[in-house]
C-alpha cells in the first residue's frame, strides 16, 4: 500500500499524501460528504484570526496571565470545537468567562459579534466574486473543482454539511458555482442549533438511502466530520489545507495531527492528486 509524507512521494502522487494503517480501498462508495470552510471554500479563510483575539478580549484576565496565554487558551478551545456549529464555540467562551468569575453574555450575542467582525474581514471577497474581479475557483481549495467534477462523472451523490449558518453556506456555494454538484443536499447550522449536526446529516444519509456506513466517503478539515464518518464505518479523508497559501502543497501540521488523531484514513493538503486518490480509493 502506498504511504507517503512530504519527504517521501510515490510516483502516483505529485504532492504529499499520507495513509493511516487502517486505510483500504472502498469500491462500494455511493455517497460523499464534504465539509465547507477549509475543505472546499476559502471565503472564510482566516476566521480563526478573528475569533481568537475576540475570545482573548472577552476573557477576564487571571493574575499573572499574559495576552498570549489567553490567546493560546482561546485557540485551543476554538480548534477543539472546529467543525461543530459556531454556537458551540460561543458556549465554550461563555463557560470560560463564567469560570473566571465574569458575567458572560448570551452565546448568541457572542456569535453575532463574531460574525460582524468576520464580515469586515471577508466582505471584499464576496463583493469581488459578485463583481467578477475574483474568480470563484480562486476561493476554492486547490483542485476542488476537479475533484467535484470527477465524483460527478462517477455518478456519486454529493452532500455538503457545514457548521456555518446555512443561509451563508448556500449563498457562498452559489457564488462559487458549486451548488450544482450538491443540489438540495446543502446543510448548515440552524438558529435552533440542537436540530442540526453533522452526525444528524450522516445518519439521515444512511437511513434515507438504506445504505451501510461503509459506503460513505467524507472529506473534511475539522475533527467532527472525520470522527462521525469513522464512527459509522465510513472512509474519512482529512484535508489539512494550507488556507493562507492555497496551492502550496503543504499540509497544515496542526490539522494533520488532530485529524489523524480522530481516525482519518488518509490526509492530503489539497486536491492536486484528486484523480489518483479516487482511483486508489474507488478503483479506475
Amino acid at each position: 500500500m502506498p504511504q507517503t509524507d512530504s519527504r517521501h512521494r510515490t510516483p502516483a502522487f505529485t504532492g504529499p499524501v499520507e495513509f493511516a494503517p487502517g486505510f483500504a480501498p472502498r469500491g462500494g462508495i455511493h455517497h460523499v460528504l464534504f465539509d465547507w470552510d477549509g475543505t472546499l471554500s476559502l471565503i472564510r479563510a482566516g476566521w480563526a484570526e478573528v475569533m481568537t483575539p475576540m475570545f482573548a478580549e472577552m476573557l477576564p484576565p487571571l493574575p499573572g496571565e499574559s495576552e498570549k496565554d489567553r490567546r493560546d487558551l482561546a485557540f485551543e478551545d476554538i480548534m477543539r470545537l472546529n467543525g461543530k456549529q459556531t454556537i458551540y464555540q460561543m458556549i465554550q467562551l461563555a463557560d470560560r468567562v463564567r469560570e473566571r468569575g465574569g458575567e458572560p453574555r448570551e452565546p448568541l450575542w457572542y456569535k453575532h459579534e463574531y460574525l460582524r467582525r468576520l464580515d469586515v474581514r471577508i466582505r471584499h471577497r464576496l463583493e469581488g466574486i459578485e463583481a467578477g474581479t475574483i474568480r470563484p475557483d480562486d476561493m476554492l481549495v486547490h483542485g476542488a473543482r476537479d475533484l467535484l467534477e470527477a465524483l460527478a462523472r462517477r455518478g456519486l451523490t454529493l452532500h455538503l454539511a457545514s457548521g456555518t449558518d446555512e443561509p451563508f453556506v448556500r449563498r457562498e456555494a452559489d457564488l462559487l458555482d458549486v451548488t450544482r454538484y450538491f443540489g438540495r443536499r446543502v446543510h448548515g447550522a440552524l438558529d435552533d442549533y440542537k436540530k442540526f449536526s453533522k452526525k444528524m446529516v450522516i445518519d439521515r444519509i444512511l437511513e434515507e438511502n438504506r445504505i451501510a456506513g461503509a459506503t460513505l466517503l467524507a472529506f473534511g478539515d475539522g475533527y467532527v466530520e472525520i470522527e462521525n464518518t469513522v464512527e459509522v464505518g465510513g472512509l474519512a479523508v482529512a484535508v489539512a489545507s494550507d488556507e493562507q497559501h492555497n496551492g502550496s502543497g503543504r499540509m497544515d501540521a496542526w490539522k494533520r495531527a488532530r485529524l489523524l488523531g480522530v481516525g482519518a484514513h488518509a490526509v492530503i493538503p489539497d486536491y492536486r492528486d484528486a484523480q489518483s486518490l479516487l482511483e486508489l480509493i474507488l478503483g479506475p
